[in-house]
């Protein structure tokens, strides 16, 4: 058949709708993956602010927690579970992000180990436990938060205070605290997320003393 025919017409319509398909998958794909390099930055930045507010001295100071190795990581842990639960089933896109915010915290737990001298074993056995406590963690109080205050409390107690002997009221401010900031979480639009902002609440009675200096294992 001469070209020009009758097929024509409908073989441009098939090239042109194969156009818009190649241009919504490539819309598609760039909405999912943002980049590595973007993802990577934006993981950054949800970690240095959930970071900064696991540092106010306000929990340390007046509430009880544990100045140490496994205080420090224990409020780490508590404040990265919030931005999970939040990512959680929410689509490829939070999926990518929340796998690129937990890469950074184990790389960066990684990194405060070698600055301690540990070495590739000891690396990666301690890596391997705090990995393990962060679920753990994570699960207890998804859990928890699912209950009642005292099953907060309780699950408070068990991880954050599980070092140390806690006063009644440093861990009903804390169930508070975290059952506020699970709430406003709940709230905050994913797209917001995925720029990186993440919001928490005001500080337990207490708080604006400051941010400590340093996180977790240093």
């Amino acid at each position: 058949m001469a070209r020009g025919g009758k097929f024509a017409p409908a073989l441009a319509d098939v090239k042109e709708g194969f156009k818009l398909a190649q241009s919504a998958l490539g819309g598609l794909i760039s909405r999912m993956l943002q980049g590595p390099g973007e993802v990577k930055q934006v993981a950054a930045k949800l970690f240095n602010r959930l970071v900064a507010q696991a540092r106010e001295r306000v929990f340390y100071e007046k509430l009880g927690v544990p100045d140490t190795v496994d205080g420090r990581f224990d409020m780490v842990a508590l404040h990265t579970f919030l931005i999970f639960q939040r990512l959680k089933g929410r689509g490829d896109r939070s999926a990518i992000l929340a796998q690129a915010l937990y890469d950074t915290l184990i790389n960066d737990m990684e990194a405060s180990l070698r600055q301690l001298g540990a070495g590739d074993v000891g690396v990666g056995k301690r890596i391997r436990v705090m990995t393990e406590a962060l679920q753990g963690r994570i699960n207890a109080y998804e859990k928890a938060l699912a209950g009642s205050s005292m099953e907060i409390e309780g699950a408070l107690r068990r991880n954050l205070y599980g070092t140390t002997e806690p006063e009644t009221d440093a861990v009903r401010a804390v169930a508070n605290y975290l059952r506020r900031a699970k709430d406003l979480s709940d709230t905050q639009p994913i797209d917001r997320i995925m720029r990186g902002v993440f919001d928490f609440p005001s500080l337990p009675s207490g708080g604006g003393s400051g941010p400590q200096q340093g996180y977790g294992i240093d």
